[in-house]
C-alpha cells in the first residue's frame, strides 16, 4: 500500500457557490443573518450595553510592540511598527473599533493598504509623518460584512479571495486573501465567517422582542379599551352580495382598527350606529416583566456578562460581581489575543518583507502585545510581593520596580538616578534624586560648600570659661 504525501481528504464545509450553509437557521444565514445581528446590536438595550462595555474596555487597553530579539536592529523594527500604527489615515483606536465588528457578526475583513513614507505630501500614497522612504501602512479599512457576495476557494478548500458587492455602485470586486486580515471569534471547519457572540442569545432575543411588542399593544388597548361598533338595526353588514354593505363593513372595520388615544382622537357616527370601548378588569395571567427579565438574564449569560444585571433584579453581592467581572475580562483578553495573532502572523511579517533588506538580520519579527483589561489589585499585589521577598524567593530589581510603578499609575523611574554614597534600599530610608557634586576644580569654592575649621585655642578657652576643665 502506497502512502500519498499530499492532502487526500477534505474539510467537509457546507459551501455551495461561495456561500456557507453551516447555520441551520435560514434567518441567520448570509445577509439575513447580518441584518438580524445588526438589529440585535442596534435595537436591543441589553445587547447594546454589553457590546458597549466590551468595546470601551478594549479601547482603553494599552498596545505595544515587543522586539523579536535584543539587537539594535530588532529594537529598530519594533519602533518602526509602532510608528506605522500611529501614522495611518485612521487612528489606531478607530481601526480597533472597526475590527471589533467581528464580535457582532463573527468575522471582519480588512484590506492592507501600503504607502511610501515620503514626509508631508498631498498624495495619500506618500503622505507620512516620516521621510525615510520606507513602506508603511496607509490604512487598514474594513470590507463590510453586509457587502459580502461570496467566498472564493480552490480545489483544496483554501481561501483565495473575497468577492464583495458594495454600495453605492454595487459592482463585483474580488480581493485576494493575501491582501486581507481576517478576524473571527472562533474557527469551525475553516469557516471564515466565524460565529457571532450573539448567536446563542438569538432565541431569547427573538421571544423577548415579540413579548415587548405584544406588551405595547396590550397597554395601548387597555388605555383605549376594546372597541365594539354596532350597526343600526336592520342593516345587514354581512351581506357579501350587496356592494354597499361590503363597503360599509370595510369602513367599520377600519374605524375600530385605527382607534388610538392621542390629540386627534374622536369619531363622528351616523344615526343608529353605536361605539363602545370595553375594558378588561383584573390582572393579566402572565407578568410580562418577569418574562422579559428572564430573557434578559439568558441573553447576558450567553456572553458571561450577567454581572450587568446585578442590582437591577435585587440579587447578587459584591463578591459575586467581582468573580463574574473577572471571568468577563478573561473572555475579552481572548478577543485581544485574536487581534494580536492576526497582526503577528500576517500584517507585521508582510510589512517587514515589504521593506526588503532594510530589516535584514532580524532575530525574529516584532510582535504586537496588549495590556491588561482589568486594573491590578494593589492590595493583593503588595501582599504577594511582601511574601515572596521576605521568603527570599524574589529579589526586587529595577524591572520589578518599573512594573509596580506602572500598575499603580506612579511616575516612571528616573533613568539618571545616582544613589548617594552609603545609601541603601532598606525600608524607612529616604531616597533622594540629588546627584553627588562634581569637583569643578574651583579652589575658592563658596561659603555654603566650605565647612568652618576649628580653632584649638578658642575651643580650649571656651572650655575653661564653662568650667569643664
Amino acid at each position: 500500500m502506497t502512502t500519498r504525501k499530499g492532502e487526500v481528504g477534505r474539510i467537509g464545509q457546507k459551501r455551495y457557490g461561495g456561500v456557507f450553509y453551516e447555520e441551520f437557521l435560514p434567518e441567520l444565514r448570509g445577509r439575513r443573518g447580518m441584518a438580524a445581528y445588526s438589529e440585535m446590536a442596534a435595537n436591543d438595550d441589553l445587547v447594546g450595553a454589553i457590546l458597549y462595555a466590551i468595546k470601551m474596555l478594549i479601547r482603553q487597553v494599552d498596545w505595544n510592540v515587543a522586539p523579536g530579539g535584543a539587537s539594535e536592529k530588532d529594537q529598530e523594527a519594533a519602533d518602526f511598527v509602532l510608528e506605522c500604527m500611529a501614522d495611518m489615515q485612521d487612528t489606531w483606536t478607530d481601526t480597533i473599533s472597526e475590527i471589533l465588528s467581528f464580535l457582532t457578526f463573527g468575522w471582519s475583513a480588512h484590506e492592507i493598504v501600503y504607502k511610501r513614507r515620503c514626509g508631508s505630501s498631498r498624495d495619500p500614497r506618500l503622505n507620512s509623518k516620516y521621510d525615510d522612504s520606507l513602506v508603511g501602512w496607509m490604512k487598514l479599512p474594513i470590507r463590510s460584512q453586509e457587502s459580502l457576495y461570496q467566498w472564493e476557494y480552490d480545489e483544496n478548500d483554501n481561501l483565495v479571495a473575497l468577492t464583495q458587492m458594495p454600495p453605492p455602485n454595487f459592482e463585483l470586486i474580488t480581493i485576494p486573501a493575501e491582501k486581507l486580515l481576517f478576524f473571527r471569534t472562533e474557527s469551525s471547519k475553516g469557516n471564515p465567517e466565524g460565529r457571532s457572540i450573539l448567536r446563542n442569545a438569538y432565541r431569547s432575543w427573538y421571544f423577548k422582542r415579540r413579548i415587548q411588542e405584544i406588551e405595547g399593544i396590550g397597554i395601548e388597548r387597555d388605555l383605549a379599551g376594546f372597541p365594539v361598533l354596532t350597526a343600526p338595526e336592520g342593516t345587514d353588514i354581512w351581506d357579501q352580495n350587496d356592494p354597499e354593505m361590503v363597503a360599509i363593513l370595510n369602513n367599520a372595520q377600519a374605524i375600530v382598527q385605527n382607534i388610538r388615544r392621542d390629540h386627534l382622537e374622536g369619531l363622528v357616527l351616523p344615526s343608529g350606529w353605536k361605539l363602545e370601548l370595553l375594558s378588561s378588569g383584573g390582572d393579566r395571567q402572565f407578568d410580562t416583566n418577569k418574562v422579559i427579565d428572564r430573557y434578559d438574564t439568558r441573553i447576558a449569560m450567553t456572553v458571561m456578562a450577567d454581572f450587568v444585571l446585578l442590582g437591577h433584579q435585587q440579587t447578587g453581592s459584591f463578591a459575586l460581581s467581582d468573580n463574574k467581572t473577572h471571568i468577563f475580562s478573561m473572555a475579552i483578553e481572548a478577543f485581544l489575543d485574536v487581534i494580536c495573532e492576526q497582526f503577528n502572523n500576517k500584517a507585521i511579517p508582510n510589512l517587514m518583507k515589504m521593506n526588503g533588506e532594510h530589516f535584514a538580520g532580524l532575530t525574529d519579527y516584532p510582535h504586537l502585545t496588549h495590556g491588561d483589561v482589568e486594573d491590578v489589585d494593589l492590595d493583593k499585589l503588595g501582599n504577594y510581593l511582601k511574601n515572596v521577598t521576605t521568603s527570599g524567593l524574589l529579589v526586587p530589581d529595577e524591572g520589578v520596580e518599573d512594573y509596580i510603578r506602572e500598575a499603580a499609575g506612579l511616575p516612571k523611574r528616573l533613568d539618571d538616578y545616582v544613589p548617594m554614597p552609603g545609601e541603601d534600599r532598606e525600608p524607612g530610608k529616604v531616597r533622594t534624586t540629588q546627584k553627588p557634586k562634581k569637583d569643578t576644580g574651583d579652589k575658592m569654592g563658596s561659603l555654603d560648600d566650605e565647612e568652618p575649621e576649628e580653632d584649638p585655642e578658642a575651643v580650649e578657652k571656651a572650655r575653661k570659661d564653662l568650667g569643664r576643665d
